[in-house]
């Protein structure tokens, strides 16, 4: 991981309006149809057989295993608010007020109302069972904290690659990134104001990812939605290890 390099951040356009706060970026629910996924939602996730049942009488349960997630992206595109929605503890965050400085650099698109911004890292956990916990790190999506992605991705296990599809070039950053990793990673297209601004499809032809990278719509204010996407990204590590294994 140490020879990883850290990614190249294109440079962000002048103008824009500074502003924070995922919550403001959406709209009122039911303003319109969500894009990207067809038919019922899918049932809720079932622990494995047994993994919810008690030690045997006189043996300690033994402590959950800890799993390190990444939760990566561009600027303002929801990494924050995803880490909140899912952690059962108060999530840390190093939120810092943007200033006129971030002008011209810092651009978290037109539809923004962001005021704040990730300077560290936020961090989160989540227990799944009583044999797994994750670890959730949010990167900052800024280029000039880009030389702190090498330190957050030792030791993780997978990522969750949280898209825009209205500023999909923000996020090529992370692509580029993991690919070269070779950590496992899940694509996560956060539907703002409720919609997507592209088709699933158009969007992993734009981003020019194979099929093996999964990419599924998902809400990040929702904790359901962020749970969801967050199996995906357990199950492409889980896939990864045991092919390792048999290897």
């Amino acid at each position: 991981m140490d020879s990883v390099r850290s990614p190249e951040w294109p440079v962000a356009p002048l103008g824009g309006v500074v502003g924070n706060s995922a919550a403001g970026r959406y709209a009122v629910p039911g303003t319109g149809p969500i894009i990207g996924r067809a038919g019922p939602p899918p049932p809720p996730y079932q622990p494995p057989s047994g993994a919810g049942a008690p030690p045997p009488v006189g043996k300690p349960a033994a402590p959950p295993i800890p799993v390190k997630i990444l939760v990566a992206g561009g600027f303002g595109v929801g990494k924050t608010t995803t880490v909140g929605a899912i952690s059962e503890i108060a999530p840390l965050t190093t939120e810092a007020e943007m200033t006129s400085a971030g002008i011209g650099v810092d651009d978290p698109g037109v539809r923004s109302t962001k005021t704040t911004t990730t300077v560290a890292m936020d961090f989160g956990c989540v227990t799944i069972d009583r044999s797994l916990k994750l670890y959730l790190f949010g990167t900052p999506g800024q280029a000039r904290f880009g030389f702190m992605w090498d330190d957050l991705a030792r030791g993780a296990l997978g990522a969750l690659v949280v898209v825009d599809s209205a500023r999909l070039d923000d996020c090529f950053p992370a692509i580029d990134f993991f690919e070269r990793a070779g950590l496992p990673f899940v694509v996560g297209v956060n539907a703002f104001d409720g919609r997507l601004a592209l088709e699933l499809g158009e969007i992993r032809w734009a981003l020019a990812i194979g099929d093996h990278v999964p990419l599924v719509q998902f809400d990040a204010r929702d904790r359901l939605s962020v749970r969801d996407a967050l199996l995906v990204v357990l199950d492409r590590a889980l896939e990864r290890a045991t092919r390792e294994r048999q290897a």
